[in-house]
């Protein structure tokens, strides 16, 4: 029988620290591994230990922004949002809406379900500030939302349109016609670009227009009513929905036709 030194460690001391720092090292390293995969990747790894699974439930969160938490079956949980959906177009609509709502945005967005389409209005203070057509950092975090939502439904989507909107200054006087039309076309190719740079629907489904401002849906007779038709417009439409013309979308959503709108 061996004898140990007086005052040493024994050989079996220090292979037993020697393991313990390395099954230390080990989880650390599965740590840092774990934290630095995307969540498609993870869903592969879950996949691979539950192969008879048909879903991976996961709460996902998005680095840009999200529209919230939802139940795999296509349900809200949040309050007063528990909807099932008959397809993800309609489910479109209902996220959409539950963001404006969480987000405060009611007085400044609002999103409209008709048959077949999902119409959206934002107030010109979302995207832009005064004569420009710059996008501002809070407008591109609302695209993302919305680019967010499109992708989950987007073979669902036949065509997307992006309408830009100016009013006119002056009760009494037209705005100066050059730059009220490059202003409105600006703004509409402005958001569109930001859009089809996210790679979440195929760019042939994307189109733009400006109207200056010659289709209003309020009045130019004060600030508040002109300051509503400073605007842009997003029309999502479905797959083999009925085509329509603007004066239609206009009579459903604003209930006006602004060709007859008044000074």
């Amino acid at each position: 029988m061996k004898k140990r030194r007086k005052g040493g460690i024994s050989n079996e001391w220090l292979n037993t620290y020697s393991d313990m720092v390395t099954l230390l090292l080990c989880f650390f390293v599965l740590l840092y591994s774990i934290s630095s995969v995307d969540s498609a990747k993870w869903e592969k790894i879950v996949k691979s230990f539950n192969p008879t699974d048909k879903e991976v439930s996961q709460i996902v969160e998005d680095a840009e922004g999200s529209l919230g938490n939802y139940d795999v079956e296509g349900g809200f949980n949040g309050d007063g949002m528990d909807t099932q959906f008959s397809d993800e177009f309609d489910e479109l609509y209902y996220r959409l809406s539950k963001y404006v709502e969480t987000q405060g945005l009611d007085a400044d967005v609002e999103v409209t379900k008709g048959d077949g389409f999902t119409f959206i209005t934002f107030r010109n203070n979302i995207f832009f500030d005064g004569d420009s057509y710059t996008l501002k950092d809070e407008g591109k975090e609302v695209l993302d939302n919305l680019c967010y939502a499109i992708a989950d439904v987007n073979q669902s989507i036949s065509e997307i349109q992006i309408l830009g909107h100016t009013s006119q200054a002056s009760p009494t006087e037209p705005n100066e016609v050059e730059s009220d039309r490059f202003l409105s076309s600006n703004r509409a190719s402005e958001v569109l670009v930001y859009i089809q740079r996210k790679n979440i629907i195929g760019p042939e489904k994307l189109v733009s227009s400006g109207f200056g401002q010659f289709r209003p849906c309020s009045s130019f007779e004060t600030r508040e009513s002109r300051a509503k038709n400073r605007r842009v417009e997003i029309i999502i439409t479905k797959n083999d929905s009925v085509v329509r013309t603007l004066d239609n979308y206009y009579n459903e959503v604003y209930g006006i036709d602004s060709t007859q709108i008044q000074n």
